[in-house]
């Protein structure tokens, strides 16, 4: 028997051009299903890994929380901003660049992170693997832009 979700499929760029609304009502789903579920999200994510990220509005200030797939690679917590292969990075990739203090929760387990954004050829290197563990991406639209790549490490406490 299929597991019930009540995540829809994922809004493309041109619903979310159209209607810049819909991408909230997509992750206010995504948010409560992970949360009621000690983290498991069905869906288009029924066979992913998906984490919750707090950020900071570069602008705004404003704490902002968004439901990413995630991939482990050499024991490293890797997001890709890849916005389905749309030409614009993600919001969350500039308020990471802007602040890397955020918080994570993946499955029950939540912690204070810090985002570093990796480049040159070991992102290259990253991206491919992350493409390997994630055929799909393959099919996605090709940006002229460099999609950015974060390790979320774990802050340490303090002492």
């Amino acid at each position: 028997m299929a597991e019930r979700t009540r995540v829809p499929r994922i809004p493309t760029h041109a619903e979310t051009q159209a209607n810049p609304g819909i991408l909230d009502e997509f992750n206010t789903v995504v948010i409560e299903e992970f949360r009621a579920t000690g983290g498991k999200v069905g869906g288009p994510f029924a066979d992913s890994a998906v984490l919750l990220l707090t950020t900071t509005g570069a602008r705004s200030g404003q704490r902002r929380q968004t439901p990413l797939e995630y991939f482990t690679v050499d024991d490293r917590i890797l997001i890709a901003g890849t916005r389905g292969g749309a030409p614009q990075n993600p919001a969350w990739v500039h308020n990471l660049r802007a602040h890397p203090a955020v918080h994570v929760e993946i499955g029950t387990d939540a912690y204070g992170a810090v985002a570093q954004e990796i480049t040159g050829a070991e992102r290259d290197d990253l991206f491919t693997r992350i493409v390997q563990l994630c055929p799909r991406i393959d099919s996605y639209p090709k940006p002229a832009r460099i999609i950015p790549v974060f390790e979320l490490r774990r802050a340490r406490p303090h002492s």
